[in-house]
């Protein structure tokens, strides 16, 4: 049975990771008949949101790996203790966390540096020639994952590609219904709600990325 790492960025899309996402990717792993392990760095996130209003609430701090146990329902581990040779395959959800927690993006854009725990996992699987699926706004990270000329995708918007390009990746434009594959690194990626207006349009993509991950393992 394969087994597959999945990287939570809190919880919640405008602080943490996309609940719809999250689950939507578990579900069609499960679907698949696969394991999954999810994780998440243990540190503050950037800052709280509330999501009533969409705005950040003051002297109000939150942690990373605390709050994504909500969406677990308390089954996680911290990502700095999880080792790369446990699992077939990597997957991590979007929400504006991704760009937030997992990496800095959203503050320094193009100048952007990616969560020590997380890189050192994520080129870890991805050294040992392991699939990796980024959803939503976590393309973004692809360049300083995987290298200059990594082939992915964020959707259709044009000055994040064009960032990404800028960064070194090969943004390739997306409907919210297909994943693009970067066959040679196994770099698997979907849009989901960068464009999705419905859960069951994320999911139209997700779960094939998810397949595709598996597919790959």
């Amino acid at each position: 049975m394969k087994k597959v790492a999945v990287i939570l960025a809190g919880c919640g899309v405008y602080d943490g990771a996309e609940i719809y996402e999250s689950v939507l990717t578990l579900l069609q792993l499960e679907r698949n008949g696969a394991q999954y392990q999810c994780m998440a760095p243990n540190i503050d996130q950037l800052h709280v949101v509330n999501h009533l209003t969409g705005e950040v609430t003051e002297d109000e701090q939150r942690n990373v790996l605390v709050e994504a146990a909500r969406i677990t329902r308390g089954e996680i581990i911290d990502l700095a203790q999880a080792c790369a040779d446990d699992y077939d395959a990597l997957i991590i959800p979007g929400g504006f966390g991704a760009a937030k927690n997992l990496c800095d993006f959203a503050i320094n854009g193009r100048n952007c540096s990616v969560n020590p725990d997380v890189l050192r996992f994520t080129q870890a699987i991805h050294a040992a020639g392991k699939p990796v699926g980024l959803i939503c706004i976590a393309p973004t990270m692809t360049p300083l994952l995987f290298g200059p000329g990594t082939t992915c995708t964020i959707g259709t918007d044009a000055d994040i590609a064009a960032t990404i390009e800028a960064m070194g990746a090969n943004h390739q434009t997306c409907p919210v219904n297909e994943i693009v594959i970067d066959t040679e690194k196994k770099v698997v990626t979907t849009p989901a709600y960068m464009l999705a207006g419905s859960m069951m349009e994320a999911a139209s993509g997700i779960d094939q990325l998810v397949n595709e991950v598996l597919a790959m393992a």
